[in-house]
């Protein structure tokens, strides 16, 4: 593994703490402490869920980047497209649910399809520099 994959790798896995800070809050949603509209909810549970497991494709990726003959730009969107993917999709269904008694999304949709494309990004060029390595 390079020293750019290790310590992005590095930094990923620092931030599992704030998915089971994520998941902790979670535990408290369902309790009913926290007050939300089943279409919070739901948004919630998809936020958690995508984050955990794009976290963990993120780490699957980067062992399998350096593999790659990518060079340059491609070489670090195939590194930090999934990542970043990660963020903006579970950030995008914590911002578009927000707000009190919220029934439907808000305006920061798209921050969720901004990370749909991210993703859609990376897995492409990382599949496609792996097969053509």
């Amino acid at each position: 593994m390079t020293d750019a994959s290790r310590v992005i790798a590095g930094v990923i896995l620092l931030t599992i703490v704030t998915i089971q800070f994520g998941g902790y809050f979670m535990t408290k949603i369902v309790r009913g402490q926290v007050p939300m509209t089943g279409f919070q909810k739901s948004f919630a549970r998809a936020g958690h869920a995508h984050a955990g497991v794009l976290v963990i494709l993120s780490l699957v990726g980067l062992l399998y980047v350096d593999q790659t003959g990518l060079s340059g730009v491609w070489l670090w969107v195939a590194r930090l497209a999934i990542p970043i993917a990660a963020i903006l999709m579970s950030g995008g269904f914590f911002a578009s649910s927000a707000g009190k008694d919220r029934t439907e999304p808000n305006q920061f949709l798209w921050v969720l399809w901004l990370g749909a494309a991210s993703l859609a990004v990376g897995v492409l060029t990382l599949g496609v520099g792996l097969i053509v390595a």
